[in-house]
């Protein structure tokens, strides 16, 4: 469970003065359910840079928090809402609200900035979160490149594939705020296996050299090489 330090300790420190045993109380008696209990609270301290962003308060970005991590884990808007605010539910129903207007008011929170911010934080982008499948389509298209039992289009096909997906961005800085740099040894292998595709390319196209010399050429030092 969280307690005063911790949560202090994670906290801007103009924030850590609203921090009180009452407040942390009141967050662990929210977390509910056990099993998804240590869930919400690496969330609540993955996610608190959020509130430096703005005059956020500790509870709305708690309850923020909960509804974002109850919606990865499949949940409709609606019943991450409900799990959220028990109590307002309860209240608007007892009121007579018609579910459409519930759902406006859910659709509204959906829609709020800190949630959004969370959503921002929570997502993984795709090229990141697939790198390794990346890295084996690019192994599938050198292994046909290379390959003196298919076709030379298969081959060209594929040395043309690894050079568009290889190459440098143009006119672009990449930053990725995750702290990934490009290693320079990485680099040197694209550009080797770049160079390589290009010749093979042009050397199928041409017919310079039959499939079978192609295959056997070795890379020495970032050049190909007949063996």
């Amino acid at each position: 469970m969280l307690s005063v330090d911790v949560l202090k300790g994670a906290l801007p420190a103009k924030m850590r003065g609203r921090i009180t045993q009452g407040l942390v109380d009141n967050i662990n008696g929210s977390l509910g359910d056990p099993d998804t209990a240590e869930m919400l609270k690496e969330n609540i301290l993955g996610y608190i840079s959020v509130i430096s962003t703005g005059r956020i308060k500790v509870e709305d970005y708690v309850n923020a928090v909960k509804y974002v991590s109850y919606k990865l884990m499949g949940d409709a808007n609606i019943n991450a809402w409900v799990k959220v605010f028990p109590d307002k539910y309860a209240r608007l129903k007892s009121q007579g609200l018609p579910e459409k207007d519930i759902h406006a008011h859910v659709s509204m929170y959906n829609k709020n900035k800190t949630v959004n911010e969370i959503y921002d934080r929570a997502q993984i982008p795709t090229h990141l979160l697939n790198a390794d499948i990346f890295q084996k389509a690019i192994n599938v298209q050198s292994a046909l490149m290379s390959d003196p039992k298919v076709s030379d289009k298969v081959r060209s096909d594929a040395a043309n594939s690894l050079l568009t997906h290889l190459k440098r961005p143009e006119a672009q800085k990449i930053e990725l705020d995750i702290g990934v740099k490009d290693d320079s040894m990485l680099q040197e292998l694209k550009d080797i296996t770049m160079g390589l595709a290009a010749q093979q390319r042009d050397m199928i196209a041409g017919r310079v050299y039959t499939s079978k010399e192609i295959a056997h050429q070795t890379i020495i030092e970032g050049e190909v090489v007949d063996g």
